[in-house]
């Protein structure tokens, strides 16, 4: 039962307090009275993964159709980038799909959809624009009442395709890093054409609650205020500032190393962790990137973990691939492990990701892919509830860099909630996790004499100055 006791500092007073924090029963109690942080409340019926190995088990109501991984972009830091490619799908494969459908999709609360959500994937989805078409159309005709999501570059987008995902009221996110575009690849907002077709689906379905930009931070991208300050500055010039009311940017997590491209852009070493560390808490305490969703997401579900006593075992993994109502699927019914791979590619351990098919769902089992509840560190880290696992098939390298990468951004999101709760900052975190974590921003023992190595010269391209509490 790991349970952590952290010296809490208040930002005003510099006064230290005490509380146990227990991460598997979602306790957190003042150490020096016996009392709740947070007023007991009743708790809520909660889903038991107890460590069960993922079979998805009955018929699924998320369905994350892989079109291909073609991609008229190369962003250095993709998680497809080395994947092997699937099967070629054409217009023909797609009412074969379709009219399977009902053997294995569970048709939402009403069989037609209702409270369903299919996701369109790529690569670039809108490369398969051949193929996405008829087949959109065609789920929405089956199930009308399911909602309909894509994720694109935004680099192909007509006016036709505008039209086609407007009516058929998609929710639709584009990719973008603002300031940091420039290191993950082309930017589609430098094209007069591409940007004005951009703005104009802004238009059209930001006021609907259908439209994000999304966004990724890594250590040359590392100012959630920046892009939000970019993005704020295109909508107002390109539209005006009344538009600003719609503007949400979608993810906003540090990226995962899923190759070389990923740890290039990692934190490289304790110093640049810390560094990060600081830097991102002063930015959400004195400039709140208030825009990003996920800040707002991770603080409020950290907080209700506490007030209804969210035991670990109910949490799944972060992706939702460990989710029994979650499937991936190409359209051959090949169910992969998530809809970044293909039934061609496999994992570190040299086993296929092609993990069953939709004609035998009672046998399809993620055995491609370790589980937070299997990982040496998850079940005995601070920030589990927030991290909820970095990537389920990363192991060695990547998975450590990934670790260090995500204890790093959701210490921040710990902090924050921890603040609200309690009025005061985490300084310092006794318990079962690395000692090099403990020492949160470096505000109790200051900067240790032996660190690990960094092999990268360029942090980011402007001086970072941690929050000075003491």
């Amino acid at each position: 039962m790991p349970k952590f006791d952290i010296t809490l500092l208040d930002p005003v007073t510099m006064q230290e307090r005490h509380v146990e924090y227990d991460n598997e029963l979602s306790t957190l109690v003042w150490l020096d009275t016996g009392q709740d942080v947070l007023p007991e409340e009743e708790h809520a019926d909660q889903p038991d993964f107890g460590q069960v190995k993922i079979p998805l088990g009955k018929k699924p109501n998320t369905v994350k159709i892989q079109l291909g991984l073609e991609c008229n972009y190369e962003c250095e830091y993709c998680n497809q980038r080395f994947v092997p490619g699937g099967d070629s799908h054409n217009p023909q494969d797609v009412k074969p799909f379709v009219d399977n459908m009902t053997n294995w999709f569970n048709g939402g609360f009403d069989g037609l959809g209702e409270g369903a959500k299919f996701e369109f994937w790529g690569g670039e989805p809108l490369v398969y624009w051949k193929t996405l078409k008829p087949l959109a159309e065609q789920i929405h005709a089956k199930y009308p009442h399911a909602g309909l999501t894509i994720i694109t570059n935004g680099s192909l987008l007509t006016d036709e395709i505008n039209r086609w995902l407007v009516a058929m009221n998609f929710s639709v996110a584009v990719s973008h890093d603002g300031p940091g575009q420039s290191t993950r690849g082309p930017d589609p907002l430098e094209d007069e054409y591409t940007k004005r077709m951009i703005m104009e689906l802004y238009r059209h379905l930001a006021p609907r609650n259908k439209f994000t930009f999304n966004s990724m931070i890594h250590r040359m991208n590392v100012s959630r205020a920046e892009i939000q300050e970019f993005f704020e500055k295109l909508v107002g010039e390109e539209l005006g500032e009344d538009w600003l009311d719609y503007l949400q940017i979608g993810e906003g997590t540090f990226v995962d190393a899923y190759d070389d491209g990923g740890l290039k852009y990692s934190l490289d070493g304790i110093k640049q962790e810390v560094l990060f560390r600081g830097f991102a808490l002063k930015e959400i305490r004195e400039t709140p990137p208030k825009r990003f969703q996920i800040i707002h997401q991770k603080v409020t579900d950290f907080i209700n973990s506490i007030r209804f006593g969210m035991l670990s075992r109910g949490m799944g993994q972060k992706c939702g691939m460990d989710a029994p109502d979650t499937i991936a699927v190409d359209l051959d019914g090949n169910v992969l492990t998530c809809q970044n791979v293909s039934h061609k590619a496999i994992n570190p351990a040299g086993v296929s990701h092609k993990i069953g098919h939709v004609s035998d769902l009672d046998a399809v089992e993620i055995k491609t892919s370790t589980h937070w509840s299997d990982r040496e560190e998850c079940p005995n880290c601070p920030v589990l509830h927030i991290c909820r696992g970095a990537c389920m098939f990363l192991s060695g390298p990547l998975w450590e860099a990934s670790c260090n990468n995500a204890f790093s951004d959701n210490i921040v999101m710990f902090a924050t909630a921890m603040e609200q709760m309690t009025g005061m900052i985490p300084k310092y975190i006794e318990g079962p996790q690395r000692e090099e974590r403990k020492d949160i921003f470096w505000w109790a023992n200051g900067e240790p004499v032996e660190q690990r190595p960094m092999q990268f010269e360029k942090f980011y391209n402007k001086k970072i100055i941690p929050i000075k509490a003491i």
